[in-house]
């Protein structure tokens, strides 16, 4: 089953599209931002004839913007950062569980956890399932009193 689409972001009948890329560090927004979204339409409109037809309006956020909109996202990465082997595996912290952080109870789940920031969902799935496990597993000191208190 399809939900319907927030009726507030499209005329009736009319659907939105988001996309995003990757860019060269340096590249001057102010004056870029146009030509960059004409190239992902350009390249949408390759597979899907007769898409910029279609369009009836365009908001292009830049890097900074998303940055200044969401300070989790340096630059606009919407990787938090590196995809070296190692980042990929050990952020944010070197452990077996990379949604543990070092407060207990405390997970985190988003694009800065493996497996980064490609794979929508994956992460929060995997900290909630980290967090019910941690939760199921009784504390040593809460076997030792139920046996003390004989339950």
């Amino acid at each position: 089953m399809c939900l319907p689409a927030d009726p507030t972001r499209a005329p009736a009948g009319k659907h939105t599209v988001w996309a995003y890329t990757h860019t060269p560090p340096g590249v001057d927004w102010s004056r870029e931002r146009e030509n960059f979204a004409d190239a992902i339409e350009r390249q949408i409109e390759r597979f899907a004839p007769g898409f910029r037809d279609r369009v009836l309006a365009r908001h292009i956020m830049a890097p900074g913007d998303l940055e200044a909109r969401n300070a989790s996202l340096p630059g606009g990465d919407v990787g938090h950062g590196s995809y070296a082997l190692d980042q990929l595996i050990f952020r944010p912290l070197p452990s077996l569980n990379p949604y543990a952080t070092p407060v207990r109870g405390l997970f985190i789940g988003g694009a800065c956890t493996f497996p980064g920031g490609a794979v929508h969902g994956v992460n929060g799935r995997a900290a909630a399932r980290a967090a019910l496990r941690e939760a199921r597993i009784p504390r040593l000191f809460q076997v030792r009193r139920r046996l003390r208190l004989g339950r």
